[in-house]
């Protein structure tokens, strides 16, 4: 027996010598088991590469990197396949167990759900178009949300539909006139919040039924709490045309966007449910630059104050039915009703399956251990990124993108470009 107890003693003083966790790693095919300092690539379970190299003493040298990629994001991700392109190697890293950031998408009941709410992909931009198309086919959806208001419904974007719906108005003339009519009885010259800006460019109805509530779910705060420079313009159409974006190339991608991000991240070395800062010293030392594309205040560990981020909540099901709602997105305006908007995520791509996905979608303040979806661009948060900026600015290896590292509202195909600029600018 004692022989045998001295043999246990021994393994447990090397396991708790030697801690590790399992972590799943994705590169095309590539599954990676992540110990603390020893990483495993497997080729479809077959071939096992060490990604270590060895001195002539026999100690591990970790192998280097030229790009360090913190988040499998769409920044991240074209970043990644850009600096492949040019012979560089990038390892790429994230904190969930998937690529895409939030515009990951996965199958149920042979609907392409989007995880982490709708996107629509637009741009005026022929050659981030051009740049998308490379990676796969996008179908022709055209987003033409419902705004439901009480037990009223009105087409958005704010066009002569909608006016007809208000006041019974048919021509533009009409609907001119009449919303002139309310702006002129605000005599509101220079807009001191958001509600008063958005008073002075639509008038009353429209703001109380299909603004106020809506807004003031989406923030978390009263319309006159927040800044007027929120809502620059509002879109007032005066045609009968529900397209909600102007832009030229518009649409979803066949098969979701996860096909796009594996794409762009073929040939590139990827760790899922790896945390930097967990790992911040060991992951650092591997490359010679770092994309940073994670919440900048949380990279300078919130030594300046913490920025304030919106989070978004979903709460998804399965429905025996084929079609619940009858178009892909509706949004709730009024503030009786606790969420901003359901999906139906079949009609992105015009599915026919017998059942339907719906997610309802609840906006709140981002809190640690929720997923950050985008800043909070009011003057004080402004000011206290542009102090984290100045701080970014000194740093030598590290670059910082996307909507996190960069505290800014950018659509898809803003970081896309955004990506690409930084890229060619690094070329520089």
């Amino acid at each position: 027996m004692q022989p045998l107890r001295k043999f246990i003693k021994k393994v447990v003083l090397i396991w708790k010598g030697l801690p590790f966790f399992l972590k799943i790693c994705y590169n095309n095919n590539i599954f990676i088991r992540e110990r603390k300092t020893l990483y495993i690539s497997v080729w479809q379970k077959t071939d096992v590469i060490n990604l270590h190299s060895h001195n002539r003493k026999g100690q591990h040298k970790m192998k280097k990197y030229d790009y360090l990629i913190v988040g499998a994001g769409l920044f991240g991700a074209v970043f990644a396949h850009e600096a492949t392109k040019k012979g560089k190697t990038c390892l790429v890293i994230d904190k969930r167990d998937h690529i895409g950031g939030n515009i990951y998408t996965e199958e149920v009941e042979g609907i392409q759900v989007h995880k982490y709410g709708a996107h629509i992909f637009h741009t005026s931009k022929k050659e981030i178009w051009d740049y998308v198309n490379q990676f796969t086919e996008f179908n022709h959806f055209v987003n033409s949300p419902i705004a439901v208001y009480k037990d009223e419904l009105y087409n958005l974007p704010f066009n002569m539909n909608t006016f007809h719906q208000l006041w019974g108005v048919r021509t533009p003339a009409e609907a001119k006139a009449k919303i002139q009519e309310q702006i002129s009885r605000m005599h509101i010259t220079h807009p001191k919040n958001l509600e008063e800006q958005a008073l002075a460019l639509v008038g009353q109805d429209v703001y109380e039924k299909l603004v106020e509530g809506y807004t003031r779910k989406q923030w978390g705060r009263e319309c006159k709490e927040l800044p007027s420079f929120i809502i620059k313009r509002l879109p007032l159409r005066y045609t009968y045309d529900n397209n909600y974006f102007k832009d030229p190339y518009q649409g979803i991608p066949k098969g979701g966007y996860t096909r796009i991000i594996k794409k762009l991240l073929e040939g590139v070395q990827v760790c899922l449910k790896t945390d930097f800062f967990a790992n911040r010293e060991e992951l650092t030392a591997q490359a010679d630059k770092i994309l940073f594309t994670g919440m900048i205040d949380e990279y300078f560990d919130y030594q300046l104050g913490a920025l304030e981020y919106r989070s978004v909540r979903f709460e998804t099901e399965v429905l025996d039915t084929d079609n619940y709602q009858g178009v892909a997105v509706v949004n709730y305006t009024d503030r009786e009703t606790p969420y901003t908007r359901v999906i139906e995520h079949k009609h992105f791509e015009f599915g026919t399956q017998k059942k339907t996905v719906i997610s309802r979608e609840y906006s709140t303040d981002w809190k640690e251990g929720m997923e950050p979806y985008y800043p909070v661009n009011d003057a004080r948060n402004q000011e206290l990124y542009q102090k984290y900026a100045a701080l970014a600015e000194k740093e030598e290896k590290i670059i910082f993108g996307g909507r996190l590292g960069e505290y800014k509202y950018y659509d898809m195909d803003k970081v896309i470009e955004a990506a690409l600029n930084q890229w060619e600018k690094m070329q520089r």
